[in-house]
């Protein structure tokens, strides 16, 4: 049931209240002036013209943040919620990403759908490969469920690239590991949904294929950091979770943490960690491998979670940094806001929104941890979601209340500024129940006049009934800064992304930009070391200098002895 308070009267004056304080919120009278605006155009000039300076270095580390879900509505409405927070009117607000030097677009079809899942189109980010829905790390001659047709066509991710290049790798989410997003980095399969054995058809499992949670036990030694969610899927179904209250869901008699710790017994450098204290307090100067797994399933979302058990997106990447950048030939880190895919399917802005800001300030704790003379960091989303921001609603409006009254339905039923095309919340509580129910019935738009909109479990109204909400088709934004960001500069494939970080670091034998770099320095390699050219020319010129000396004296040396034997 949606949460109310008792008395009606009750909330419609604390509406009522809501909506003054909103209206108290005034701009600045500079904004009311030519200058101001003039002002503020010069200055987003002079940062652009400083970035004309393009930065093309080699990308010693890479940091990939991926918001799933995170269309530009939800960027919109997340750069008010934070501004709000904060206690500003909020559409002046700027978000971490929006600070990013360079911006591009991506395309985000799969192979065989216009709007996209979030297996294919990571397997197009992170593999650069776009593929068939609901599959991971296989390239598009693949079935969803059909073991057989993924044998001999399963493509490399970035990650997997990264290792073999001797760096550290990193994968970070608010979902469980095995979700389709961070399994892709490091598992293939045909189904996305396969995350346990118990998952899986007995004709996947006889045919060979491997459910995700194992294929990460298989691949862990390729991955030096893995914090999120989903213990679970790597426990029996007798196995007691940590809490003491859950069990797993294996049904192979497999407890695949266990079966990580005995491989690592005695290495006190490899750490697991279950909840926020074990996690805050690993020591990363003695920690050479860390896996935490702080729920069940998912984590929960940000405005639920309870810090004292769970870390937050930002406490994670910031534990992760720290750990990879150890490694002298750099990192790949992957980052996923997961959640807020979520909150979009359950029709609840507040879930998802809250949890994009949270994105958001671990995107900032990345920028801030690094370098852009070295560190490549990229911001973007898998697909978008049917919300929209609408209504005409003054500046400073709260980003989940009402849209003004502007006619007769709106003065007889007020909506709110944030709608979905689709999903459960249709036209307001009980209404997707009763067409359940009775599919002929006749149900009309809810009045919202005395509903708290900005409750925690408030549905915001569709267009369409539907029991989840669903994805879009709309293209998506690539935020980036550091070496070689300008590469993000139109409209791209999404499998584009792929291909950049393999160029801008010079993995997954993409070896152009480190050649092409040592020319544009004037370098040459010599026995591994970088020589500029200038510096290789006068060496050159020392030791043919020293080798004419050398050449000078064994000739005298010679005569002399010549003539020594002459006299004899």
């Amino acid at each position: 049931m949606m949460e109310r308070l008792t008395h009606p009267a009750i909330i419609f004056m604390s509406i009522a209240v809501m909506n003054v304080l909103a209206m108290q919120k005034v701009w600045t009278d500079e904004e009311e002036t030519a200058e101001y605006w003039v002002n503020e155009a010069k200055d987003e000039l002079d940062v652009a013209l400083e970035v004309e300076d393009l930065n093309r270095n080699v990308a010693k580390n890479i940091a990939f943040f991926l918001g799933d879900g995170m269309g530009m509505p939800t960027i919109t409405a997340g750069r008010i919620l934070k501004g709000q927070l904060n206690g500003n009117l909020g559409e002046e607000h700027t978000l971490a990403m929006d600070k990013f030097t360079h911006v591009g677009i991506s395309r985000t079809y799969s192979i065989d759908k216009q709007t996209p899942d979030s297996a294919a189109t990571a397997t197009a980010f992170l593999c650069g490969v776009k593929t068939m829905d609901a599959t991971i790390g296989m390239q598009g001659k693949v079935r969803r469920g059909d073991c057989e047709s993924g044998k001999g066509n399963e493509v490399q991710s970035v990650l997997i690239d990264a290792y073999e290049a001797g760096k550290a790798t990193g994968i970070i989410s608010t979902t469980q590991l095995t979700h389709a997003t961070v399994a892709t980095p490091y598992a293939h399969s045909v189904d996305r949904d396969w995350y346990s054995d118990a998952d899986m058809p007995q004709q996947a499992k006889d045919e060979g294929c491997i459910d995700i949670a194992q294929q990460f036990l298989n691949q862990s030694s390729k991955i030096t950091v893995a914090l999120g969610g989903g213990r679970s899927y790597f426990r029996t179904t007798t196995t007691a979770d940590e809490n003491g209250v859950t069990y797993g869901r294996r049904t192979d008699g497999r407890d695949l943490v266990q079966e990580w710790l005995d491989a690592v017994s005695g290495d006190e450098s490899r750490k697991y960690v279950w909840n926020r204290t074990q996690l805050m307090d690993i020591d990363v100067d003695n920690t050479d491998k860390l896996w935490g797994m702080f729920q069940p399933k998912h984590l929960n979302y940000e405005i639920d979670r309870v810090p004292a058990d769970e870390p937050s997106v930002s406490e994670m990447v910031e534990k992760a940094i720290k750990l990879l950048r150890k490694n002298d030939n750099g990192f790949l880190l992957i980052v996923e806001g997961g959640r807020i895919d979520h909150g979009h399917h359950d029709s609840s802005a507040k879930a998802a929104l809250h949890d994009m800001v949270a994105f958001d300030e671990a995107v900032q704790k990345a920028v801030d941890m690094t370098s852009d003379d070295d560190t490549m960091i990229i911001v973007t989303a898998d697909h978008s979601h049917t919300m929209s921001l609408g209504g005409y609603a003054d500046r400073g409006n709260p980003i989940f209340g009402l849209a003004p009254e502007m006619d007769y339905e709106l003065k007889e039923k007020p909506a709110t500024t944030i709608i979905y095309g689709d999903g459960p919340g249709y036209l307001g509580e009980g209404t997707l129940a009763a067409i359940q129910q009775n599919p002929n019935a006749s149900v009309v738009r809810e009045n919202l006049t005395m509903v708290d909109t900005a409750a925690r479990t408030y549905k915001q109204q569709s267009a369409v009934p539907r029991l989840w909400e669903s994805h879009t088709a709309e293209d998506v934004a690539i935020y980036a800064r550091g070496p070689m960001a300008h590469l993000f500069h139109g409209v791209h494939q999404q499998s584009y992304i792929a291909y950049v970080m393999r160029y801008v670091s010079c993995m997954g034998g993409v070896r152009n930009h480190c050649e092409s770099a040592q020319e544009e320095k004037g370098t040459v390699s010599f026995l591994g070391y970088d020589v500029s050219l200038a510096n290789a020319m006068v060496i050159a010129l020392y030791f043919g200098f020293a080798l004419l000396v050398c050449m000078f004296l064994t000739i005298v040396l010679l005569i002399s002895v010549i003539a020594r034997r002459t006299r004899k």
